[in-house]
Parts: structure tokens; C-alpha cells; sequence
């Protein structure tokens, strides 16, 4: 069928059952947006308030439904400003297609108005990326793009397209199958390796399991909660993996790291067998891998080999997909029922060890955030979706006590501020029935508040949570313990009332300093329909842990 470069983007979309997009347009994409208006029963588009966060609401989306989802931007600064978001995207292996506009073929390296090399400045961070020259190949690329972006380890893909490349004709028909000779993942696990790492696990004396991100990548919930009941042992996550098990089950313990629980970082230290699921053992989950590695036998699965090894030495590594790895280890051990070690002295031993919360009085006119976040979870139903920004309000956030169904979202590897308003849009769009909560610090919402339009002009139902403390509170604890209380370039002075500016967007607000304030607050976060921001305001000296 002959039609315009941009009208077979459109289609290809349609091909793969997108039915929302976020963007912000340009004239070196205005062909595309031409093309979109003409299919806006078929895909909504979501204009943001900054290029960065169409990719973070993209990766919201894509998070909660299980499918590579799409942000657009224009050429030059548009394209520039959504590589932090491609960055974010890849640093947690989270499926986005990222389609920018780019200057007219014969302009390219001449340093013409808004022209940027988009595809070499995002390389470092991006899974695939592709300059579509040629016409005819516009139905390849974005099938390919889809594929590479959601198989194998997940992660961004970018499009860049010409602007006279968009206008162009082409006979468009779209690829039912993609074939790439260089680009075969694993999926399924070495059959000799699923027994050994299996048999490991099942005669360890004090087994562990350490869930990472990868486990909602390959949405493998279900089976790494089967074998670890299956085989009673009991369970960690990294920051990434919050959320796969639910707090009160008594087979978890916590998370892991440098901001994790005592209870957790006690468990791997006296494990003897540790596995590793989609975990990537990052510096903030394992300070001293190769001290781990002296006295504890170390199992891992991972989609990508690169990462096997890499942080922490494996001794018995398993490449595959954890969904279908843990299946077949499930398959493996409904086939040979005998042989598990009883492990209920080892659990018995972790869970005399468990201690409950105690939360320190609060300076007057400031309430605990530790305390919020555990009365919000205890009135919260179970499948909520609480998306946390970075700093000390997503170390508070972490503790949050998930029921069974809810889902922490964050910037895990990158780190990302600003992240947590445009991801919670996108992931109440994913699933509009789940209650959606974005909890930011002062410092990380005043770098995505811009967006609480987007959520007010499309009727996104996100309750957005703001601890304010008047200062980047973390950089500011750091500068307090290490660099003698020297403190530099972190009070937020100036900063609005954030109530008044709720007020400006037609959002309903609360702020909450005491103990009265903080009953109405989650009272309604938790029954209320309808946006509403609440500021809870903290101490300025208020540490992480």
C-alpha cells in the first residue's frame, strides 16, 4: 500500500497494538504528528511537559504493562533532553521505543539549526539504535526496534528519522516475523545447569534467594514465589525486586544494600548458598562481593551473560530467562519430589532476628516519614502501584509494607531525580484500576512538577506525595557524616508553596504537619478519587535510616 513514510510509522504502531504515546513535537518531526492526528481513535498521544519525562511516563507504562512502550521528541535539543530518560531506561532494562525527528538527510553534519547526532550521543545507553535513511526500510526498523526492546534483557531502542525521509512514498507493508542473523537471545537454561543450580538450592543447609529486577522483566513473579515455598527458603531483593513478594509473607526478609534492612544484610552474610534471579548485584546491593564470594556458594541466572560474574563471581551461572529457567526448575523437582534439606531451623534462626519497626518522635510542626509511609501501606489496598522518586524519600519509600499485587516503582540504576510524577503517569495509564501514588522529596519534584499539568489535561488519576524538608536531603546528609556538616549547594530556599501551586493547577491539597493532618491525608490518599497532592512536611535533619 503506498502511502508516506510517516503514515507507515503510524501503521507499524498500530501493528503493535500501541494505543498510547508520549511526546513532545517539533517542525523535524511534524510529519509524523501530521500522520498521528489522523489516527487518534486508534493512539492517544500524551503531550508532557518536558521531552525526559514522555520517556519516563513511556517507561511507567511499559513497567506495569509488560510491553515496550513509545515517546516521541523532536530533533536537536528535544531528542538531547530525552537521553536522560533513555539512560534511566537502560540503566533498569525497561522496554521503551524512542522515535525522534532529526534534519533533512542532505543537512546531516553540517551544524544546521537544531541538529544533534542523537544515535552516537545515546549509544552508551541505548540497546539498538537506528538512522532511518532509506524508505523502504521504515518496516524493518520499527519491527525490529519492538523486538530488540522487549526480547532478551529489556531496554531502549531509539528511531531517528530525517525530516524529508518522513515525507517520502514508499509500497509499505509491514514484517509478520523479524530475523536478526546477530541478535539471538537465550531464553531457555542449560538443562545440566537447571539441575545443578536446582540440587544446590534444594541441599543447601541455609539457602538463599536474592531477587532483582529481572524477575518483573521476564514477569516471573509467580515462579520465583513457587520455588522458594516449593523449597522453603527464604527470600531478599534488591531495590528493583520490592515488590515481587509481599511484606507479610513470612518467607521474606527484605531488601539488601547500603540502605537496606539489618535483617537482610544479616541473612546474606550467614547464608551459605545465595541465588541470584535478575539481580545484577550493583554496589548499592553488595559493597563487598568478593568477600561474599569466599565463604558463600554463589547461583545466578541472568537473560544477559554479561552480567554473570561481572559484580560477583558465580559458581554455578545459569544463562537464560528467569520465567522459563524457574519453570524449569519447578518441572525439575515435581519430576524428583525427594531430596530437599529442611531448612526450618535456618528460618526459624532469621525470623528470632526480626525487630519490629520503632519510629522516633517527630520535631513539632514535622511528622515521621518512616511512620506515614507505614500507616499509608496499612490503609492502602493491596494493588497499588507507588512510584518513588531518588534520594531520602526513596529509602523511606523502600520500607513501604507492599500487600500482596502492589508494585514499587523507581530510578534503580540510574538514579534518576525527577522521575517519579511522569513514571506514576504512565503507569496509571497502563492500568487505570490500580490507585497510583508518586512520592518525591522537595527537591526531586520540583525537577517534574511541570508535569502535573499533563496528568490535569488528561485525567490521569495520580496522587502525587511530597516530603519537604527545604533541602536536598541526602547530598545534605552526606556533606553532614563525611564532610564535617560543611554544607553547600543544598537548601531549597525560594521554593514555592506547594499547596498554592496545587491550587493553581485545580488540584486539591493537604499539607500535613501533625498527627490530626496526617489522619486526613491518608484517610483520603487511600478512599478519594481524583488527583490530589500532599505535602508532608519533615525534619531538615531527618536521616535515611
Amino acid at each position: 500500500m503506498k502511502m508516506t513514510v510517516s503514515q507507515a510509522m503510524v501503521e507499524c504502531l498500530k501493528a503493535e497494538e500501541i494505543k498510547v504515546v508520549y511526546g513532545y513535537p517539533g517542525a523535524a518531526i511534524c510529519p509524523f504528528y501530521d500522520a498521528l492526528l489522523d489516527a487518534d481513535k486508534d493512539i492517544k498521544h500524551v503531550l508532557v511537559r518536558h521531552e525526559a519525562n514522555g520517556g519516563h511516563a513511556a517507561s511507567g507504562y511499559a513497567r506495569i504493562s509488560g510491553k515496550p512502550a513509545v515517546c516521541i521528541a523532536t530533533s536537536g535539543p528535544g531528542a538531547v533532553n530525552l537521553i536522560t530518560a533513555i539512560a534511566t531506561a537502560y540503566a533498569d532494562s525497561i522496554p521503551i521505543v524512542c522515535i525522534t525527528g532529526q534534519v533533512n538527510t542532505d543537512q546531516i553534519g553540517s551544524d544546521v539549526f537544531q541538529e544533534a547526532d542523537v544515535t552516537g550521543a545515546a549509544e552508551p545507553f541505548v540497546k539498538h539504535s537506528y538512522l532511518l535513511k532509506d524508505p523502504d526500510d521504515v518496516g524493518r526498523v520499527f519491527k525490529e526496534a519492538f523486538y530488540i526492546a522487549g526480547s532478551g534483557r529489556p531496554g531502549p531502542v531509539l528511531i531517528d528519522v530525517p525530516m524529508d525521509v518522513q515525507k517520502m512514498t514508499v509500497d509499505f507493508k509491514y514484517p509478520k516475523k523479524c530475523e536478526i542473523r546477530s541478535y539471538k537471545p537465550t531464553g531457555k537454561g542449560n538443562a545440566l545447569q537447571v539441575k545443578r543450580v536446582t540440587e544446590a538450592l534444594r541441599t543447601a543447609e541455609k539457602p538463599l534467594i536474592c531477587i532483582g529486577g529481572g524477575v518483573f522483566a521476564s514477569n516471573a513473579q509467580a515462579e520465583v514465589v513457587e520455588v522458594s515455598k516449593k523449597l522453603n527458603i527464604p527470600v531478599i531483593t534488591t531495590m528493583m525486586g520490592i515488590s515481587v513478594f509481599a511484606d507479610e509473607d513470612p518467607l521474606y526478609v527484605g531488601m539488601i544494600g547500603t540502605h537496606g534492612t539489618k535483617l537482610a544484610n544479616y541473612a546474606v552474610n550467614a547464608c551459605d548458598t545465595l541465588f541470584l534471579v535478575g539481580a545484577r548485584v550493583g554496589d548499592r546491593a553488595v559493597k563487598t562481593p568478593l568477600e561474599l564470594e569466599k565463604d558463600t556458594k554463589i547461583l545466578h541466572i541472568d537473560i544477559d551473560p554479561a552480567e554473570i560474574g561481572k559484580n560477583i563471581g558465580a559458581d554455578i551461572p545459569l544463562v537464560g530467562d528467569a520465567k522459563t529457567v524457574l519453570r524449569q526448575m519447578l518441572d525439575y523437582l515435581e519430576k524428583h519430589p525427594e531430596g530437599n534439606a529442611d531448612h526450618t531451623e535456618w528460618l526459624e534462626h532469621i525470623d528470632g532476628k526480626r525487630v519490629p519497626a520503632e519510629f522516633a518522635k517527630p520535631v513539632k510542626g514535622t511528622v515521621n516519614p518512616k511512620e506515614f509511609l507505614q500507616r499509608l501501606s496499612e490503609r492502602m489496598p493491596a494493588d497499588v502501584n507507588i512510584c518513588a522518586d531518588v534520594g531520602q524519600n526513596q529509602i523511606w519509600t523502600s520500607r513501604y509494607q507492599f500487600k500482596k499485587g502492589g508494585r514499587f516503582l523507581t530510578s534503580g540504576g540510574m538514579g534518576t531525580m525527577g522521575y517519579s510524577l511522569p513514571c506514576a503517569i504512565g503507569a496509571k495509564m497502563a492500568d487505570e484500576s490500580r490507585i497510583t501514588v508518586a512520592v518525591c522529596g522537595d527537591g526531586g519534584f520540583q525537577m517534574n512538577m511541570m508535569e502535573l499539568a499533563t496528568a490535569v489535561q488528561y485525567g490521569v488519576d495520580v496522587k502525587v506525595v511530597v516530603f519537604t524538608n527545604t533541602r536536598l536531603g541526602m547530598v545534605r546528609e552526606l556533606q553532614t557524616k563525611g564532610y564535617n556538616d560543611r554544607q553547600m549547594a543544598v537548601f531549597l530556599d525560594g521554593s514555592p508553596d506547594f499547596v498554592k501551586l496545587a491550587a493553581a493547577y485545580g488540584i486539591p491539597a493537604i499539607r500535613v504537619t501533625d498527627k490530626k493532618s496526617e489522619d486526613k491525608a491518608i484517610e483520603t490518599l487511600a478512599t478519594e478519587k481524583g488527583m490530589l497532592v500532599c505535602e508532608v512536611v519533615v525534619d531538615k535533619d531527618f536521616p535515611t535510616l
